[in-house]
């Protein structure tokens, strides 16, 4: 029997592994509704994947299972994110900042006790924080806050990053630079990342593979391989690959 997922990467050695067989959201006051169904999908090391979904397709209820966060379904994530040391590094949309603390105790926050006195010089350097260290977030742009969010996540060496849409409610600008930094960071460190978004062109310039869901009940339609190093594309490669996606998957792509 084969150890691949349904998206064809072999569980063996993967940095994640999700498995939802079955994902029901109950109330007493109105009838079930069946949020995700025969999900599975591996992370393989070193490897850039965009999860994308029309609205309302399940993505934020598979975040919420592979972190941890909701139980109550069907199947299994390996690694188990609520046994210490499972590798994963979170970033949300809201930066989730702490205001009364500065940027550097914002991110000592989210480190073990035992690392919290860890050197970070090299963190903060790189994301262009090392100014910023003593500055509380409410003197920070959005665009900064989220590159602190991004250093607490990478604070603990996680094995994955784990992005939730990343970039969105930030300008063009801005959005591109952070786009940026959070490749050339992955790059640098081999580090694994999973982005959720609805973003496809976004999606087409950053992953290595994308994962499409289908509308609710969730389910993977298609594992979709760029193979074009992104430092080769351009914009009419991306829009080609999109309208191509676009005819393949039109229930989850928007021609």
């Amino acid at each position: 029997m084969s150890d691949a997922g349904a998206d064809g990467i072999a569980a063996t050695g993967a940095v994640l592994r999700v498995r939802v067989a079955r994902k029901v959201y109950r109330s007493a006051r109105s009838e079930p509704v069946e949020a995700v169904r025969g999900l599975d999908f591996a992370v393989a090391p070193g490897e850039v994947v965009c999860l994308i979904g029309p609205s309302g397709a399940g993505k934020t209820t598979t975040l919420r299972i592979l972190l941890g966060l909701d139980r109550d379904y069907e199947g299994a994530v390996e690694p188990d994110p609520r046994e210490a040391g499972s590798g994963i590094g979170m970033v949300f949309q809201d930066p989730r900042l702490l205001p009364w603390r500065t940027v550097e105790q914002n991110v000592r926050l989210a480190l073990p006790r035992e690392r919290r006195g860890r050197d970070l010089d090299a963190l903060f350097e790189p994301l262009g924080l090392t100014p910023w260290r003593g500055r509380y977030p409410g003197a920070l742009s959005l665009g900064m806050q989220r590159r602190v969010a991004l250093a607490r996540a990478l604070a603990d060496d996680p094995r994955l990053l784990v992005l939730d849409e990343p970039f969105v409610s930030l300008d063009d600008a801005a959005a591109a630079s952070l786009r940026g930094l959070v490749v050339e960071t992955v790059d640098r460190l081999g580090m694994s990342v999973l982005m959720v978004t609805h973003n496809v062109a976004e999606a087409i310039e950053i992953a290595d593979r994308l994962l499409l869901l289908s509308p609710r009940p969730a389910s993977l339609v298609g594992a979709v391989p760029l193979s074009l190093p992104r430092g080769q594309r351009n914009r009419s490669w991306a829009e080609a690959t999109r309208r191509d996606l676009a005819g393949r998957f039109p229930g989850v792509i928007a021609d």
